[in-house]
């Protein structure tokens, strides 16, 4: 990048929006000429990626959009710069500090709060659990280990090498559940009699039912009908519903284990599912968030379907201190979307680095993020007035 002959040493990377020194020797805003100021940001960097050059702004950011996209273009969920994080902030690197336009923060909403990050996991989460009786929190990780953190403190207590990715992870009762391939292993608290399922990539859905103390799961018949992988997996109201690669979800009877309905709608993969009150909810990668309900004749039919921008990775509800039902939507653009039901009015955003893919509730209004780079993250609703919020601890101590 050249710059002007007036002012040969203005800092070309700070131009570029890249410079990471603090001091640095060449020029920086402060000491531009305006018509340098100008041609920076003019070379900097493509008009679609707002933040990155020294004169970018909400308005030019906008307008360069429209220019590329036709004054006749409009997006589907326009955004302010208070309401659009800043990504070079979220990467560590944003060179304007309080001038940027965009959002500094790992959150927007005011009715919850980030309680702490649990750092330790080297690859992504795959799961996180809160076994009941327990005071403490468990996460897997595609590192090959679980982490066992003091609910109370915040810190890890011990770290399980299971030399193998985790490919998934949840618990039940007092059990934990590690998924991995081609095993799944039992950290066991105490004896359960719960019939465990799991899914795997051939279409089919491995099935283990309570036997003796002794034995406590033993293998029974496969489910099969899938004919791609299964993806998620949820159980509610004598039910198991799976979701597949092959966009359709199956509705399983639990005492028969037979597929008694076929749930066409969605037109890419089915990532996550939800069983809600007398409602399913479904997510995928086209999109779309659909609720189903019951018919008269007691099948199952989409009775809304929300848009989003964004493939939709993950589900997860829960209530917020007032008790009202609050969905969460972790997208595939690296958020994480709160809305009210049945209205899905947005309450809030959780931004990331990564595409975050767990979500885990609690009692207590907790809540749990993972990300793909391992971080893992408490939030909590909040149920305190807004000029009390700063007094909130940095620990978890209502889990």
């Amino acid at each position: 990048l050249r710059t002007a002959p007036t002012s040969p040493g203005v800092c070309t990377f700070w131009s570029k929006g890249r410079c990471k020194r603090n001091p640095c020797r060449f020029l920086h805003e402060a000491s531009l000429p305006r018509n340098v100021y100008h041609r920076a940001a003019k070379l900097s960097m493509p008009e679609d990626c707002p933040g990155k050059g020294p004169e970018s702004s909400a308005v030019n950011s906008a307008n360069s959009s429209s220019r590329k996209r036709g004054d006749s273009s409009i997006e589907k969920n326009p955004q302010t710069p208070q309401e659009k994080v800043c990504r070079y902030w979220i990467s560590g690197n944003c060179v304007k500090g309080d001038a940027c336009p965009f959002l500094h923060s790992w959150f927007q909403g005011v009715d919850f709060a980030m309680l702490a990050k649990l750092e330790g996991h080297k690859k992504g989460v795959s799961g996180i659990a809160l076994p009941s009786g327990s005071t403490k929190l468990y996460s897997g990780s595609k590192d090959g280990t679980v982490r066992i953190w003091d609910c109370h403190t915040g810190q890890c207590v011990q770290v399980i090498n299971l030399r193998g990715e985790v490919g998934c992870f949840t618990c039940e009762g007092p059990w934990v559940f590690v998924g991995m391939p081609n095993t799944v292993k039992v950290h066991t608290m105490e004896v359960g009699n719960n019939m465990l399922f799991a899914r795997a990539e051939d279409g089919t859905i491995l099935v283990w039912k309570g036997g003796s103390e002794a034995n406590p799961f033993q293998m029974a018949a496969p489910l099969r009908g899938h004919t791609q992988g299964v993806v998620s997996l949820t159980v509610g109201r004598d039910r198991l519903y799976s979701g597949s690669t092959d966009r359709i979800i199956r509705v399983w009877d639990l005492h028969t284990l037979e597929c008694v309905q076929e749930l066409v709608g969605h037109t890419d993969l089915v990532m996550s599912l939800l069983c809600w009150d007398q409602y399913l909810i479904s997510c995928s990668l086209d999109q779309t968030v659909k609720v189903w309900g019951a018919t008269e004749g007691g099948s199952l039919e989409v009775v809304y379907t929300h848009h989003e921008d964004h493939g939709i990775l993950a589900l997860s509800g829960m209530s917020d201190a007032g008790g009202k039902p609050v969905l969460l939507c972790a997208c595939i653009d690296n958020t994480v979307r709160l809305y009210e039901l049945p209205s899905f009015t947005e309450r809030g955003k959780i931004f990331s680095r990564r595409e975050i893919r767990t979500l885990q509730t609690a009692p207590g209004g907790l809540f749990f993020t993972g990300d793909a780079t391992g971080m893992l993250t408490v939030w909590n609703w909040l149920d305190l007035p807004k000029s009390q919020q700063e007094q909130l601890p940095h620990l978890m101590e209502s889990c």
